[in-house]
């Protein structure tokens, strides 16, 4: 049976991380109360930032940003969108 979390972006259970994304205690916050689909979702949003706003991943401040947009995206929060990104249709 697969593990469920109460997802605090969706605020229902739903399937979790089979593990967690990265190490520490962020890292085990998100497998905690993070859904896999809710993860999945960050991840693809995740990279259009980076790609559209050209974040360097090398840079602290680009990772910081990265961070506080994660932590808002799961809490519900307003967070930063790609200005002028129009997704594909298909």
């Amino acid at each position: 049976m697969a593990r469920t979390v109460l997802c605090r972006k969706y605020k229902a259970e739903l399937p979790g991380l089979a593990t967690p994304p990265f190490p520490g205690p962020k890292g085990e916050a998100i497998f905690n109360e993070v859904s896999q689909q809710a993860w999945g979702e960050w991840m693809t949003h995740q990279t259009t930032l980076i790609n559209e706003m050209r974040l360097n991943m090398m840079d602290l401040t680009a990772r910081t940003y990265l961070a506080e947009q994660r932590d808002k995206y799961f809490d519900g929060e307003e967070f930063d969108s790609a200005q002028g990104y129009i997704p594909e249709t298909e």
